[in-house]
């Protein structure tokens, strides 16, 4: 191996994105429509503001009154300032988030907040398999 894997080599560049302003049952929907755990939430320009998860979705059950369920935006529910990765950090900083939070996905930023992509933990196994398999 001639080099460190970098995130960019591994990150999936098409990412399903959710806007602050969506209702939340849409955005619940949407998570479920794509088969997606969680979708980064983004502004104009594709800055990131936050992500989404099917975690943050089920605080409409909890925040919920006499057996009413809760209502809201993405906004009001949505992780603000998530971790992000950098496309050109080394693959083994992503090993170590996904080992030590119970992170799925991570989104991939570059310039601080313009959402570039997204990785895995999925991505980081089959960048094993390409970089160190066995023949």
């Amino acid at each position: 191996m001639k080099r460190l894997p970098i995130i960019r080599d591994h990150m999936d560049t098409y990412v399903h994105t959710l806007r602050e302003d969506v209702d939340i049952y849409d955005a619940i929907a949407f998570l479920l429509d794509n088969r997606v755990t969680g979708a980064p939430v983004v502004r104009a320009e594709n800055e990131l503001v936050g992500i989404l998860s099917e975690k943050d979705c089920l605080q409409v059950l909890t925040l919920g009154r006499d057996g009413d369920i809760a209502r809201g935006t993405v906004a009001d529910y949505m992780t603000s300032s998530p971790v992000t990765l950098s496309p050109k950090m080394d693959i083994y900083y992503a090993a170590g988030l996904f080992l030590n939070h119970p992170f799925r996905r991570l989104p991939v930023v570059e310039d601080g907040l313009l959402l570039v992509g997204a990785i895995t933990r999925f991505d980081l196994l089959r960048a094993v398999r390409a970089n160190w398999q066995e023949d």
